[in-house]
């Protein structure tokens, strides 16, 4: 599955296919997960910032515009937190409002299993090479068992990554290595510079994501070279 990034070029389509692959979603969901997706739509098409991937919005603006009180809002937000698709950028203090972002590749896998329902033709175009330029110019790893970490974090992030993408988990992440962890952050070598920082520039939120579901606690991935 290609990553999505709704600026520059053709922003306008891919944030198109964004919302429809999150209401196609929705529809097929039950209702309770239906209101859900809903009110995140509103929020999305009323106050997200595309460009620097932002949600700035205080609960009291946020039960105005669902229709439902301050104690609702907490609820379904953290909701949105723990399936991975809404996270905290900057937390609020003082008054301030906490900064929210979206991970729109992990929206994207989890909205997957409805896409055929919008049309084979939005399927073929969510699910073009992720790596096109890329590819050409690395020689594919061997295939390995799953990295021997015990029962360990990275061999825990490992699973939901294979999971999501086979091809792109054998291609990129299989051949990272676990060097440590330290106050919320897992480090990991990659083979290569070049390696690195591919991860670093393309799949950075994905392998983020999979650690956020591996370990609530944790908050961050570094990704270190040779």
């Amino acid at each position: 599955m290609r990553v999505i990034k709704p600026v520059g070029r053709d922003a306008a389509v891919r944030k198109y296919d964004i919302l429809s692959a999150l209401t196609a979603h929705a529809l097929a969901s039950d209702a309770q997960s239906q209101r859900l997706v809903l009110r995140l739509t509103v929020l999305i098409t009323a106050r997200y910032n595309w460009q620097r991937d932002e949600l700035i919005t205080g609960q009291k603006e946020i039960a105005r515009m669902w229709c439902v009180d301050e104690r609702t809002v907490k609820r379904d937000m953290a909701r949105l937190r723990a399936m991975g698709w809404v996270i905290v950028k900057r937390q609020g203090a003082r008054g301030r409002v906490s900064v929210l972002g979206l991970d729109l590749d992990r929206i994207m896998i989890d909205t997957r299993p409805s896409w055929t329902n919008i049309g084979e033709d939005f399927v073929q175009r969510m699910t073009g090479p992720e790596i096109p330029s890329a590819a050409d110019n690395v020689v594919p790893f061997r295939r390995l068992d799953m990295p021997n970490q015990g029962d360990g974090l990275w061999r825990r992030v490992c699973e939901h990554l294979q999971t999501e993408d086979a091809a792109i988990f054998d291609a990129w992440f299989r051949p990272m290595i676990e060097t440590g962890q330290a106050e919320g952050v897992l480090s990991l070598t990659a083979p290569s510079r070049f390696h690195a920082t591919y991860l670093r520039t393309h799949l950075l939120s994905r392998l983020q994501s999979a650690l956020r579901r591996a370990e609530p606690g944790m908050v961050a991935v570094r990704i270190e070279s040779p």
